[in-house]
């Protein structure tokens, strides 16, 4: 699936606080640096479980929203579960913890975004909850939320 690029600035410029900022600094690792979508959210801590299982469905375009805790003690998202994601039409995910296998995660046409990186791999569970209300810094994120990222930032619709 193929998007064009949002600008989050000119975004917030038009809807000002229509739109939501996560103030939460993020780093990019995927390959496409600007995406949108609406919300799917998971809430786990140190169990990827849930994400594995969800990004192995039809995304239809959707983004990925997983809060983490912040954690980045294990790694939340590696090469292999992305590669799913991206063959499976999600347009990005955003993970409130840390990735993997950066160097394969630049490679791949999905938007990826995480506070950190670390080689250590989670158990998998499958612990956690899908498609509920979470927070990420002092913005809560809904299912079904719009959700749009690029280099600046992250906004969310109320």
């Amino acid at each position: 699936m193929h998007q064009d690029p949002v600008s989050t600035a000119d975004l917030y410029d038009q809807h000002g606080d229509d739109l939501q900022s996560i103030s939460v600094q993020f780093q990019d690792f995927g390959g496409r640096l600007s995406f949108h979508g609406p919300a799917r959210t998971i809430k786990c801590h140190e169990d990827n479980g849930l994400i594995k299982e969800t990004l192995s469905f039809p995304g239809n375009g959707a983004v990925l929203v997983v809060d983490g805790g912040g954690s980045l003690r294990f790694a939340l998202l590696g090469d292999m579960i992305a590669k799913n994601a991206e063959a499976n039409d999600w347009a990005g995910i955003i993970i409130h913890g840390a990735v993997r296998d950066r160097a394969e995660l630049a490679s791949l046409q999905l938007g990826i975004k995480a506070i950190g990186s670390n080689p250590r791999k989670t158990v998998k569970r499958g612990h956690g909850t899908v498609d509920e209300t979470i927070s990420i810094g002092d913005v809560k994120i809904r299912p079904g939320a719009m959700v749009y990222a690029d280099i600046d930032g992250i906004l969310v619709q109320h």
